[in-house]
């Protein structure tokens, strides 16, 4: 399921889009954050981003699980399997990480939504999963490039001068 899309590993496909709604989940969620008058109008781009966001992380390790198993049959061994596994390891944390996020991130919109079926909630709640947001936005942004450093490195290594 997790193996091609097009004709192409799905795994190189999918991690574009992992690279691109990270860091744009992490900046409408900052701004959503230091911005209260603009909440209003980023409440529904910052909830639709908390929960794709996740679920491309999770396709794009799930994919790198499949791409990772097929390389194996194939005969990777040694220093090249031993990159796959820490690119692997990087990528299942981001796939963590960036769950944690989405979910910090819609309980944030929950608790600021002032919606009557919210109870009403002690004032340090919203300040708490604020600063929880932004520590695991800086996570999620350090594993991104960790991840992607790890991926490209494998693919383009020494092949380009």
């Amino acid at each position: 399921m997790f193996e091609k899309a097009l004709g192409l590993p799905l795994h190189v496909l999918v991690v574009h889009a992992v690279v691109v709604l990270v860091p744009l989940l992490v900046l409408l969620a900052v701004a959503y954050i230091v911005l209260p008058r603009f909440r209003a109008r980023l409440d529904w781009a910052v909830a639709a981003l908390a929960v794709v966001t996740p679920i491309t992380a999770w396709v794009a390790a799930r994919s790198g699980e499949a791409l990772e198993a097929r390389q194996i049959e194939r005969g990777f061994s040694g220093e090249i399997l031993d990159k796959i596994t820490d690119h692997a390891a990087h990528g299942e944390m981001l796939s963590r990480i960036t769950l944690a996020l989405g979910l910090v991130v819609i309980l944030l919109l929950v608790a600021n939504s002032g919606h009557s079926r919210v109870p009403k909630l002690p004032g340090w709640v919203p300040v708490v999963l604020s600063v929880a947001a932004v520590g695991l936005g800086v996570a999620a942004l350090v594993y991104v490039w960790l991840t992607g450093h790890s991926g490209a490195e494998m693919v383009w290594g020494n092949t380009f001068e």
